[in-house]
């Protein structure tokens, strides 16, 4: 007996649903599959979050120790293992002989991260600074003398508690007047970058010769000192190369640049150079080569050529030998995941080495 259109149809219809169904179920099925894949990955993803950040607590943990070890030396300086150094005659037989940072290993054994320490003794400290070294800074960087008073004076205020203006300086009624508004801080900076948001620091100025490879920063207007607007200009160095917010308040001698070190009253570009060699020289033990073991006018007159006594007595008010106040970076890696985390630490002694901020990138 043949079928009948009708019986045909009804069963075309069903192979149509049928086939529907099948597909509708096999996205379903790709759906879930996806589902479970991304969720796994997930998962995968939050244990190695936790693992690198246990990493990165380990790298500063062990930076710690390094810089507590290096308290057997009565200075730093730039060629000890902490900051990346071959070794100094103060570390050939100690705990630090075998240890390097980058990856880091002690005794053969290495591990998963790898540490950069900077002490931050090596510049000045921006809260401390006062006119004259805030206006030797903009001699340095190049900038404009006659921004110095409008600069120098827009800091301080920034920094002062304070609404009272200084000459040409800014208080919160000269940011209120931007675009967008924002107050004046009137407390020490945090962070350096805070020297964007104030009146006269351009991105040129705060970051020197490494401007171009940062974004201008946010509510920055550049202008001439009659307020006409001008283009970006390259500087040699930048307010970032010479200061800090956060450091024990003196430079220590063997980590500063030349830079640095001519915001010394009485140190020019020459002196500053001098004392650079003099510290570099190779130490033989006696402390008259290599780095500064301390700051005796006397014994600075002796060892750096042209040095009057009256600037190795401003050297030794306001530098060290030491450092206190360290950056500390840690770079980890888990199953193809990197993360930098970023530690503040200070050190007082080798037993009270603490972790001042810890964050990441």
């Amino acid at each position: 007996m043949m079928r009948t259109p009708a019986r045909q149809q009804e069963a075309g219809i069903a192979l149509i649903i049928v086939m529907i169904t099948i597909t509708f179920l096999s996205i379903l099925a790709a759906v879930f599959a996806f589902n479970m894949k991304v969720e796994t990955k997930l998962a995968q993803n939050a244990n190695s979050e936790e693992e690198l950040t246990w990493l990165g607590r380990s790298g500063v943990e062990a930076a710690k120790w390094v810089l507590a070890q290096e308290m057997t030396c009565p200075y730093d300086a730039l060629n000890q293992k902490w900051a990346g150094g071959s070794g100094d005659i103060c570390e050939t037989n100690g705990p630090l002989a075998d240890v390097t940072l980058s990856p880091f290993s002690v005794n053969g054994q290495t591990y998963p991260f790898s540490i950069k320490i900077t002490d931050l003794e090596r510049k000045a400290n921006i809260n401390i600074a006062d006119q004259a070294t805030l206006e030797q800074a903009l001699r340095l960087v190049g900038a404009d003398p006659g921004n110095f008073t409008t600069i120098v004076n827009s800091i301080l205020d920034w920094i002062d508690p304070d609404s009272n203006t200084h000459i040409d300086g800014a208080e919160s009624d000269y940011y209120q007047g931007l675009d967008p508004p924002y107050l004046a801080k009137n407390k020490p900076l945090d962070d350096l970058s805070e020297l964007l948001l104030v009146k006269g620091v351009t991105p040129e100025i705060y970051w020197g010769s490494a401007s171009t490879n940062h974004p201008p920063a946010a509510f920055q207007v550049r202008v001439d000192r009659y307020g006409r607007p001008t283009g970006p200009v390259s500087f040699p160095v930048g307010l970032a190369d010479l200061f800090t917010p956060i450091s024990a308040g003196r430079i220590n001698i063997n980590t500063a640049s030349a830079e640095v070190l001519q915001m010394i009253r009485g140190v020019d570009g020459n002196l500053a150079e001098a004392i650079v060699a003099a510290r570099g020289g190779e130490d033989d033990g006696s402390g008259q080569t290599g780095p500064f073991r301390n700051l005796a006018p006397q014994y600075l007159w002796a060892r750096v050529p042209g040095l009057n006594l009256e600037a190795a007595r401003e050297i030794a008010r306001v530098c060290d030998v030491r450092s206190r106040t360290f950056e500390v970076q840690v770079e980890a890696e888990v199953g193809g995941y990197k993360r930098q985390f970023i530690a503040i630490v200070g050190r007082n002694n080798p037993g009270d080495v603490q972790t001042l901020s810890f964050y990441w990138k």
